[in-house]
């Protein structure tokens, strides 16, 4: 069994039902609605929407993470985060995570309110990630990666996808430990879309049953991405709500816990239904 979470007022009883990540994007280049939020009003207004629709999460990210994304500097990506982060903490008690790879900027967004660290390297990118954490004792989301995003696209040979993913994550869920990381408090990602070909894609979600052997949350993120645009043949990321339904779907239906989407209130009424077909004990008359 794996341990509940519990961030500020709510807990997060894994296996009960599917929790939900609402994505906001404080950058004006990210893949599927860059410079839709990258002004503290907009950003706010997109935060009420995303918890007004179900959000149980709200996962605040200032640095792009699409193929070819320029890195921008630590300053940047802290002027973009912690005043959206402040701001949010003045009216909300939702759990809020950190989409970034750098101890620095997880260090400042604790400060001002962030209660989870989203890390897209799995804590390999910065040395003192994985010590800024243990520090604050908060739970950290490992995420599978190859390269960084401007490089991973080119680093998808495999020789044995699902047992290479899994050994990786098994050695950062280690080190995160030895780290002095809550095991308790670690979850893990295979990183749908980084590093991974269209067809590799789809095998992990076919497999995603298969993380749940690392004890730990298991997080997909599939929402819009290229995969589902290349099966719909829909170039317009805005337009593969469906697609990303479909893809949600088959996560439940392997044992996924969080799934982190664009499209907030679709998907809420998605994990409703396949909460039911695929989670419920009771069944109805």
């Amino acid at each position: 069994m794996k341990t509940a979470w519990t961030l500020r007022n709510r807990t997060f009883n894994w296996g009960e039902r599917t929790y939900l990540m609402g994505i906001l994007n404080v950058t004006p280049d990210s893949f599927s609605d860059g410079g839709q939020f990258n002004t503290l009003d907009r950003a706010l207004d997109q935060a009420r929407y995303l918890i007004n629709s179900g959000a149980d999460i709200l996962d605040i990210g200032g640095q792009s993470t699409r193929p070819q994304a320029t890195e921008i500097s630590v300053n940047e990506e802290l002027e973009r985060t912690i005043p959206v982060i402040q701001a949010l903490r003045q009216e909300t008690d939702i759990p809020i995570s950190i989409d970034t790879t750098r101890s620095q900027v997880a260090q400042q967004a604790i400060a001002a309110g962030a209660d989870i660290v989203n890390d897209i390297s799995g804590a390999t990118y910065d040395p003192e990630m994985l010590p800024v954490v243990a520090q604050f004792g908060i739970p950290i989301i490992l995420m599978h990666i190859r390269g960084t995003p401007q490089t991973m696209q080119k680093l998808t040979d495999y020789q044995d996808l699902l047992g290479e993913i899994l050994a990786w994550l098994q050695q950062r869920i280690a080190a995160a430990i030895a780290a002095g990381i809550n095991p308790a408090k670690i979850a893990i990602d295979p990183g749908i879309g980084f590093a991974k070909t269209y067809a590799q894609n789809l095998e992990l979600l076919r497999q995603t049953a298969a993380f749940q052997r690392l004890g730990c949350p298991v997080l997909v993120g599939p929402s819009r991405k290229s995969f589902i645009g290349h099966i719909l043949d829909q170039p317009d990321p805005q337009q593969r709500v469906w697609g990303t339904a479909a893809a949600c779907c088959a996560a439940i239906a392997g044992g996924a816990d969080i799934l982190r989407v664009h499209d907030v209130r679709a998907m809420y009424d998605v994990c409703r239904v396949a909460d039911a077909i695929w989670r419920s004990q009771n069944t109805p008359d």
